[in-house]
């Protein structure tokens, strides 16, 4: 299965590989644009045959970066350099998709940032800004604006960051979420700002739209993955193709790691919401993600990390799996 298509609305992805966004940050100015490291690293591993590849956290405004050197989708100027990549990527026969993401209280830039609630992530990081409903609105718009240029520069997939601690993921939270408005307080409220975000990205966007999650906050008042449940519903009845489903990171927490430790989440998520996940985190084999497939535990493996050690894993899997798997002609003596 590791090795079968997998269509997604209109786009067809030639396996269930997908590379998992990875902070690069290679960008050497800090405005935001690709560099030559981009165009040389994430082609690679379309040559290396992987299905899908989603470009790293990439900030839709400034001070939504989680450093100065991350990639930015902010400003039209970005545009060129991402459809220089996308055409890099389709030419090595992948889908490419990009992370659209916000850091919240969790960025690294100079100036202010802000968050839902005004707490700072440890003692060794600055103080947010509570948000506005001005400010609200307007990352909100920064979202779609990102997706819209994301469409120009010919990406095939999108996806929301809504895990990790970064922005989303703390309205999401209530351990992060301490407001007393609409956006804060119930369950209900607390999904308010993703629910409007993912309105404003279908708005311009009609290709696979996914959301990344953080299905457990690792903390007795945080959230789990039953809550995660209840939000994936939501998600999908607003018309979001697939949750790629990763953990923690909202908080400092000790998180117990050991190959596949996510995978249940997304086979959770997947049975109980009914809905297609990604499942990630210490996979390493192409064993271990043939038999997460087979049993039903996700529909897209995510390698996150393996694919840094090895941009040609797809080849190191399907030789694991007895799969003939077709060379790229100038690597057909090699392979």
């Amino acid at each position: 299965m590791l090795f079968s298509p997998y269509t997604i609305r209109d786009v067809i992805l030639k396996n269930r590989i997908v590379m998992s966004p990875m902070c690069m940050y290679a960008c050497d100015r800090e405005d935001g644009t690709v560099r030559n490291w981009h165009l040389i690293h994430y082609p690679t591993r379309a040559v290396g045959q992987v299905g899908l590849i989603i470009v790293e956290a990439t900030a839709v405004t400034p001070q939504g970066r989680i450093s100065a050197r991350d990639l930015g989708i902010w400003d039209d100027n970005h545009i060129d350099g991402l459809r220089t990549l996308t055409t890099l990527v389709h030419e090595q026969g992948a889908k490419i998709g990009i992370q659209l993401a916000h850091a919240g209280r969790k960025a690294m830039v100079d100036g202010e940032i802000i968050a839902p609630s005004p707490l700072p992530f440890d003692e060794n990081t600055h103080t947010p800004k509570e948000m506005t409903k001005t400010d609200i609105d307007e990352t909100i718009q920064a979202f779609q604006n990102g997706a819209l240029r994301a469409k120009k520069a010919g990406f095939d997939v999108i996806e929301i960051h809504a895990a990790h601690g970064y922005l989303i993921n703390e309205f999401l939270s209530p351990l992060t979420n301490k407001r007393n408005d609409e956006y804060g307080g119930t369950f209900e409220n607390r999904y308010r700002f993703l629910s409007e975000v993912i309105e404003a990205v279908r708005e311009i966007w009609d290709g696979p739209l996914f959301v990344r999650v953080s299905a457990s906050d690792y903390h007795p008042d945080g959230l789990t993955v039953k809550d995660y449940v209840e939000y994936a519903k939501r998600m999908k009845t607003q018309g979001v193709d697939l949750i790629d489903v990763s953990s923690g990171a909202v908080v400092p927490a000790k998180i117990d790691v050991y190959p596949g430790y996510q995978v249940p989440f997304a086979e959770a998520i997947r049975r109980e919401a009914d809905v297609p996940t990604g499942a990630v985190g210490l996979i390493t084999s192409g064993r271990q993600a043939e038999e997460i497939l087979r049993n039903g535990r996700a529909d897209l493996i995510f390698i996150g990390r393996e694919l840094l050690r090895n941009p040609y894993w797809p080849k190191t899997a399907a030789n694991e799996l007895g799969i003939p798997l077709e060379a790229p002609k100038p690597y057909v003596r090699g392979w």
